[in-house]
């Protein structure tokens, strides 16, 4: 769907959620995948810890209308697998300088982990276009809405402590958008292979999103 760092930048801000897959389950990757994606999903995320993780990359990057990156990138070595594979945007658990630096050279999105403000600045700092919040702590909107008060230039995208019940308070504290794990692909529906119940909640989680327009301007 797009090449450009500020293409893929674009489109994280016009649907300001993302699909984060990760499993054991070799089996259940794609139809899983494909679930969230029926579901509306315009941005997807297979974690390097995924079976196969590249190979679903390469698959799904070819589709249109997709925006296909890769999570758990914790060196330059997974970054170059990942770009290799098709992904056009990495997500780290952590700050890696070297990560965000190769992103930056090749026109490619980086999204570090983070979880104070001094981490977020120093990702920012670094070149990191959208910082992740990980893990959220227990009062995670009032946290973003602190912390963006004197930094609301800040793309605060968190991808833990995220459900359909709080999809509206992150996205009032200012998320510039939100990244649904285990409340999307719920461990159970995986095992029991209940890809319908994963369609369903994929569809309502985008639609409290899209609910909520553009994010806050800053």
């Amino acid at each position: 769907m797009t090449a450009t760092r500020a293409a893929v930048l674009n489109a994280f801000a016009q649907y300001r959620c993302s699909a984060i897959l990760r499993t054991a389950d070799r089996d259940a990757v794609r139809p899983a995948l494909e679930a969230a994606i029926a579901g509306g999903f315009r941005i997807v995320e297979v974690t390097m810890t995924t079976p196969d993780c590249l190979e679903h990359i390469s698959a799904l990057a070819e589709r249109h209308g997709l925006v296909v990156g890769a999570g758990t990138v914790l060196s330059v070595t997974d970054a170059k697998e990942a770009m290799a594979a098709g992904a056009r945007f990495l997500v780290s658990p952590v700050t890696d300088p070297q990560v965000i630096t190769f992103c930056r050279q090749h026109d490619l999105v980086s999204v570090p982990g983070t979880f104070t403000p001094t981490e977020m600045m120093t990702a920012h700092r670094a070149g990191a276009d959208i910082v992740k919040l990980f893990p959220a702590p227990a009062n995670g909107p009032a946290f973003l809405r602190a912390v963006r008060g004197p930094l609301p230039f800040l793309r605060v995208f968190p991808t833990s402590g995220v459900s359909e019940a709080n999809v509206g308070d992150w996205l009032d504290a200012g998320a510039f958008g939100l990244g649904f794990v285990a409340t999307l692909f719920d461990a159970e529906d995986l095992l029991l292979r209940r890809f319908d119940a994963i369609r369903e909640r994929a569809q309502r989680l985008v639609a409290k999103v899209t609910a909520h327009g553009q994010p806050v301007a800053t």
